[in-house]
């Protein structure tokens, strides 16, 4: 008896081979499912909800957040040796316009991790949906506790994201930390918190810890993209819907492929 090992790949990715073509058809993937009207329409939810949460926090805690900052940056040394200097020589107050930036870089990603976890658990499955009828059909639902295991995930990934973020906020003033770190961290949210969201329904617990190790650098390298587009403000409004897509895409292909690998016994 001979095994023979056989490894079928889904229609349409002749043209994509390796992690970096996995890659690169999901963004196709993703790309064409954007447009269609349902995703369209649910690029609302996750904007409204940011946009709505934005203007919460500025609203409650922007006066307390910069009062405290200006207690604050009175005993920075290096902040109050500048800022004289630079109103000696005529030019402007560095406190005054430090301050409001310094609350701005706190409180605008908390309402951007906000839409990013609502996309997470509210809307991938309206993604999945979506993607899953149309090119993953046949794809069986494998997940158990999906609801809970994305609540819990988007919860912790909110949490050290937030942590990270603010831990690591003094470090911005070391040029070029502040793009550096901004990319960093927002490629960890996107990676953490959708990579888990577009494969729990479908995936085993088994399936999961093989796809998550396997496609690891693939899913990091979807996030850090997603990063980069995120510097540029207007993909703020639909970014929380497409990275969804993204990652659904590259998720279930990913578990196409897994279960697509086996072993055929020939007498």
């Amino acid at each position: 008896m001979t095994a023979l090992r056989t490894d079928s790949q889904p229609a349409g990715a002749g043209r994509f081979t390796g992690p970096a073509g996995s890659v690169a058809q999901a963004f196709k993937r993703a790309l064409v499912s954007q447009c269609h009207p349902t995703m369209l329409f649910a690029v609302l939810l996750p904007f409204l909800i940011a946009l709505v949460g934005a203007f919460l926090l500025l609203w409650l805690f922007w006066t307390p957040l910069t009062d405290w900052l200006r207690v604050e940056a009175s005993h920075w040394d290096f902040v109050n040796r500048t800022d004289e200097w630079l109103v000696a020589m005529g030019l402007f107050s560095l406190k005054i316009y430090l301050i409001p930036v310094i609350a701005a870089a706190i409180l605008l990603p908390v309402s951007g991790i906000l839409g990013l976890a609502i996309a997470a658990v509210f809307v991938m499955p309206l993604v999945l949906r979506h993607v899953g009828q149309r090119e993953y059909a046949g794809l069986a639902h494998q997940g158990r506790f999906s609801t809970a295991v994305s609540v819990w995930n988007a919860v912790w990934v909110s949490a050290a994201f937030a942590a990270g973020w603010l831990l690591t906020l003094p470090l911005w003033l070391v040029p070029p930390m502040a793009v550096v770190l901004s990319v960093f961290w927002w490629a960890f949210a996107f990676s953490r918190m959708m990579r888990l969201d577009a494969i729990v329904e479908h995936a085993s617990p088994a399936e999961r810890k093989i796809i998550l190790k396997r496609n690891n650098g693939g899913f990091w390298v979807i996030g850090l993209i997603c990063s980069l587009l995120n510097l540029l403000p207007p993909a703020w409004i639909i970014l929380p819907v497409f990275s969804a897509l993204v990652y659904a895409h590259y998720g279930l292909d990913a578990v196409q492929r897994l279960r697509q690998e086996r072993t055929i016994d020939v007498a």
